[in-house]
């Protein structure tokens, strides 16, 4: 619904008092004459351009004078909608990317793609909405990355445009190799590529201390086993319990063998066949504890329909709110009055100046 309103409109009231000495002073002006002994003549005359301008002068700077009154009401325009706010849920996503997360058994676009584009794809659609999702735009979202280590890449935000403009950040660890084509990050690499599902659910336990929140809830993207960190799972999910937190786990793909890219020795992505395994009794029991659910996700469309369950899930109270974003239009008003009024004060001074 479209609005206009004038944000001061007491100054509308100096638009009488304006229109009644106007037209005093036209008529005051129009009295003010010389003794002639016969006008006949003058009346024949015909009626010039010059003329009909100097008889609109008087008009002028009174039309001016009522813009720039009408621009100091400042008026506006607004937007009205009728807007849905949440009572306060604060979500946290841990998304695995350790090196499992480069199996190409998912699709995007009708293309294979890795299990973690797939993950950040359908990550984005649930906080934007599309593709069926709504969106959460009146949420409190985080993110956490995790591969051997947890790693806080956003913290609770509303500002969901930098949220998965960072996402876009979150990669899979590759090798670093130096001029003669040896790898200088093995060690530091195998870590990285390892699974740290504890130490990522501790730290958006962490996390939720800082917020005050009706709702609490960690989505945990996995594709594999707890192989790294120093915190437990179980443990991780007691502190979840113990702050209120609930955990939605999620499973991604299944234990058993998945194409993996590597290089051949002619320097071409091919693609081989290895063992994976998803340790889905974990990712159970983090759930259970916290009073959440295990979903799994073997493709990208299940991925979407998990996402779709989790929003059906996790809503809370809410209320309308009317609210209206206005802009100033008093510029378009402004500046023509000023305009009129400097031109009329102009054209008396000099081309149509008389006397008296």
């Amino acid at each position: 619904m479209n609005g206009f309103r004038f944000q001061d409109p007491m100054w509308l009231l100096l638009l009488v008092p304006l229109v009644l000495l106007g037209l005093l002073a036209i008529r005051r002006k129009r009295r003010l004459a010389i003794l002639y002994s016969d006008v006949e003549l003058l009346a024949s005359l015909p009626v010039t351009t010059a003329l009909r301008i100097k008889r609109l002068l008087p008009w002028m700077r009174l039309l001016g004078l009522a813009l720039l009154i009408v621009s100091l009401a400042r008026p506006q325009h607004g937007r009205e909608e009728f807007r849905v706010r949440t009572e306060g849920i604060a979500i946290e996503m841990c998304i695995d990317r350790s090196g499992s997360m480069q199996a190409m058994d998912f699709q995007l676009d009708g293309r294979r793609a890795n299990r973690l584009a797939a993950v950040k794809r359908v990550f984005r659609d649930f906080v934007a909405g599309a593709d069926g999702l709504p969106g959460r735009p009146d949420d409190l979202i985080g993110l956490i990355a995790f591969g051997g280590y947890a790693d806080g890449k956003c913290p609770f935000t509303l500002d969901h445009g930098a949220l998965l403009e960072i996402l876009k950040t979150v990669k899979i660890p590759e090798p670093i190799r130096n001029a003669e084509g040896q790898v200088i990050n093995a060690r530091l690499l195998r870590e990285e590529l390892a699974t740290a599902i504890g130490d990522a659910v501790a730290l958006a336990v962490d996390r939720f201390k800082e917020v005050k929140v009706k709702s609490k809830v960690i989505i945990l993207l996995s594709d594999g086993e707890n192989t790294a960190g120093v915190i437990d799972p179980a443990r991780a999910a007691e502190a979840a319990k113990t702050f209120g937190v609930k955990i939605y786990t999620i499973g991604v793909g299944t234990t058993g063998r998945a194409p993996f890219p590597v290089i051949d020795a002619f320097g071409r992505e091919v693609l081989i066949s290895r063992p994976v395994r998803l340790d889905e009794q974990t990712l159970k029991m983090m759930a259970k504890t916290t009073g959440g659910r295990y979903f799994n996700a073997k493709d990208t469309q299940a991925l979407e329909q998990v996402y779709a369950q989790i929003d059906k899930l996790e809503k809370t109270k809410s209320e309308g709110r009317l609210y209206t974003e206005y802009r100033e239009l008093y510029q378009y008003f402004l500046f023509p009055g000023l305009g009129l009024v400097l031109l009329e004060i102009l054209l008396v001074s000099t081309r149509f100046r008389s006397l008296p």
